[in-house]
């Protein structure tokens, strides 16, 4: 599926969900049809509806209960859903930005997190890269969701899932260990540079 069809699915998604909590007339508090349930209703594969349902978790406006099921925030205009994806999905140069931004926020992170990490840190992400081949498609969520955790700052997190979420809409990568295996060396080193230019190299084309 090309990457505009994708968008244009996920788009229809959202706003389906937005049709069908106001036509259940729910309101904050009230539990969400099950993801299985929602794909029924909607006519859309199950894969589809919990991506737009993991973004609106993410944006906060609905949260997933562990045994009971998904509700609704009680907060946010649940209409930023379809804004921000038409946003981010429809506009060429906003993709760029996305990707520009996300540069900065973890490379910002990286840098960060270099002064904070210890050998236990270092052993964990030596093990992340061993479970690896040479190529993965999830390894860099996976890298730097532990750089997040160093820095203990849920907002800083909470904004570059965001932003890893969406852009996964956008275009999904297949990044190669090796680069992550260097970034890995620069953090031990502490060498800035080397960590500016390799978060850097993850974002060529």
């Amino acid at each position: 599926m090309s990457t505009q069809s994708k968008s244009k699915v996920y788009e229809e998604v959202l706003n389906e969900i937005r049709r069908l909590i106001e036509i259940q007339e729910l309101v904050p508090g009230d539990k969400l049809p099950s993801e299985r349930e929602m794909a029924e209703q909607l006519v859309a594969s199950r894969s589809s509806v919990r991506e737009a349902l993991r973004a609106m978790e993410l944006l906060g406006l609905i949260e997933t209960r562990r045994g009971e099921g998904t509700f609704l925030r009680a907060y946010s205009p649940y209409h930023m859903v379809e804004l921000l994806s038409a946003f981010i999905l429809q506009q060429g140069k906003t993709k760029d930005n996305l990707k520009q931004t996300k540069y900065i926020v973890e490379k910002e992170a990286a840098k960060q997190a270099m002064e904070r990490l210890d050998s236990s840190h270092f052993m964990q992400l030596e093990k992340l890269l061993k479970e690896f081949e040479e190529s993965s498609d999830t390894i860099h969520f996976e890298f730097f969701s532990l750089l997040f955790e160093v820095l203990d700052n849920d907002l800083f997190y909470r904004i570059w899932r965001l932003m890893e979420e969406f852009s996964k809409t956008v275009h999904q990568p297949v990044y190669e260990i090796r680069t992550y295996t260097a970034l890995l060396e620069a953090l031990k080193r502490k060498n800035e540079q080397d960590i500016n230019d390799l978060c850097s190299a993850l974002y060529e084309e």
